[in-house]
């Protein structure tokens, strides 16, 4: 659906599960209505200015990588077919572009690629202490506006202070 955002050693890559249809539909990372992702980038200090989804590509400057686990459909985690989940392909990357951190947007993806098939009950947030070929894991609460009611912006700090710290 949306390309990859990556390039070798960076300090970060967000890995969601799949583009949302407003997303897929624009052609930007996390454009959909209420997102949270571009505003908590910023108030966490991960970005100097808050950025637009249209202006997602700048973030490389900023040593922050973006992809999906799911890159062949889009739409809500509840409406994708496990067939899609391609965790092999997104361990190929974050092993190809060496990151330090993954991060995971929203559980679902974290439960996919940590051998969990998808069982989002059997994955806590915060710092993880199972790494993805070599990089730090952390679980993050999804930006999405459909998961307000597990909004908890204090993961995004750990996660910014992970980020200075690498």
């Amino acid at each position: 659906m949306l390309p990859d955002l990556l390039k070798p050693n960076l300090k970060i890559v967000f890995c969601g599960t799949a583009a949302g249809s407003v997303s897929a539909k624009r052609g930007f990372y996390y454009a959909g209505p209420g997102n949270k992702f571009y505003p908590i980038l910023h108030k966490v200090g991960l970005t100097p200015y808050q950025l637009k989804p249209n202006e997602f590509s700048k973030l490389l400057k900023f040593s922050i990588g973006l992809t999906d686990i799911v890159k062949n459909e889009s739409g809500s985690d509840d409406s994708l077919n496990n067939s899609a989940f391609d965790v092999e392909s997104f361990k190929e990357k974050i092993n190809r572009y060496g990151p330090k951190i993954v991060a995971f947007n929203g559980k679902k993806a974290a439960a996919w690629a940590l051998g969990k098939k998808g069982r989002t009950g059997k994955v806590e947030y915060g710092i993880s202490d199972k790494k993805i070929k070599g990089a730090q894991v952390i679980v993050l609460p999804s930006t999405s506006g459909a998961a307000n009611g597990y909004w908890d912006e204090r993961k995004w700090i750990e996660l910014a202070e992970l980020f200075d710290k690498s």
